[in-house]
């Protein structure tokens, strides 16, 4: 059986994996984004995304539907599906890079919603987090000054409300797996999120091409990739302790920028990038020491389909 460090090492390589797959979803979002709206993009990646896990449910086996809480299952999949048309929104309208480290903020509002949801605790370690990661949050914003006031780029806005869905639909899963098992989470979630990013077809629709259309699959393959690998790195290791590798997709981001668009990797990028990284670490570890004061319960594999 592998000890401890090769545990982590392994973590680590399908954390990296998983943004990598995250990353280059993102320019497959970019490229289809020339051609179809961000709400065929965002259907596409729901449906095709529902038909690729069904052999995994099917594997897992889903067992009874029959739930207690319909409400934050929809609100789960509201506020994630929510979270996509952001975050696609901004992975084609600006620097590639940006655009996933505002996709990564998610951590930084999470302890919010808790607190104000949940009742959780706020430690000092957690204040002097989310201090830091709302330092980091602005230098990214990189808001100016005009005479009517402070701008601030409304694209990178609607980037970072991605981050405030993403974390109310992580906090609503928390939620949910006090008494939901982790097969319906995803099934719910797959399902809903399908059904309502079919709405917007009804006056948006538009038939892909050819290379669209392999482009959307594409684009549902590696995020399903991505999060598989992303729940395999996370059951072999704490979530405290692999953390920073998941900042690797800004990594990948700004690289993919500049070979394939010629977008520089600026200073603004790096220094936000270090802020928001120390304080998403900061603040899982404190969750993480603040579970640990109860008596130890058992906890629930991560699964996929979480992004």
């Amino acid at each position: 059986m592998p000890d401890g460090s090769q545990l982590l090492v392994r973590g680590a390589v399908f954390i990296v994996l998983g943004e990598l797959c995250f990353a280059s979803m993102g320019v497959g979002i970019r490229l289809v984004s020339t051609e179809l709206d961000n709400t065929m993009i965002v259907f596409a990646r729901n449906l095709l995304g529902l038909l690729l896990l069904l052999p995994w449910l099917a594997h897992r086996g889903v067992g009874t539907l029959a739930t207690a809480v319909p409400g934050l299952h929809l609100l789960r999949a509201g506020a994630g599906v929510a979270a996509m048309y952001c975050f696609f929104y901004a992975i084609a309208a600006m620097p590639l890079a940006e655009a996933m480290l505002l996709k990564l903020t998610a951590p930084i509002f999470m302890p919010l919603i808790a607190v104000l949801w949940l009742h959780e605790r706020v430690t000092p370690t957690l204040a002097l987090a989310l201090g830091i990661g709302f330092a980091g949050v602005a230098v990214i914003l990189d808001p100016g000054v005009t005479g009517s006031g402070i701008s601030v780029s409304p694209v990178a806005l609607i980037g970072l409300m991605g981050g405030v869905l993403a974390a109310l639909a992580k906090v609503t899963v928390r939620r949910l797996s006090r008494t939901e098992p982790p097969t319906r989470i995803v099934f719910y979630f797959a399902l809903i999120a399908a059904a309502i990013s079919a709405v917007p077809l009804t006056w948006s629709w538009q038939t892909p091409s050819w290379p669209a259309a392999a482009g959307l699959v594409a684009i549902a393959v590696a995020a399903t990739l991505g999060q598989l690998a992303l729940t395999r790195g996370l059951s072999l290791a704490p979530a405290s302790r692999m953390g920073v590798f998941g900042y690797s997709a800004v990594v990948f981001g700004a690289a993919y920028g500049w070979l394939l668009w010629d977008e520089p990797l600026t200073l603004t990028t790096i220094t936000g990038t270090l802020l928001i990284a120390a304080a998403g670490l900061l603040a899982t570890r404190a969750r993480t020491r603040s579970r640990r004061r109860p008596l130890p319960t058992p906890t629930r594999a991560v699964p996929p389909g979480q992004r």
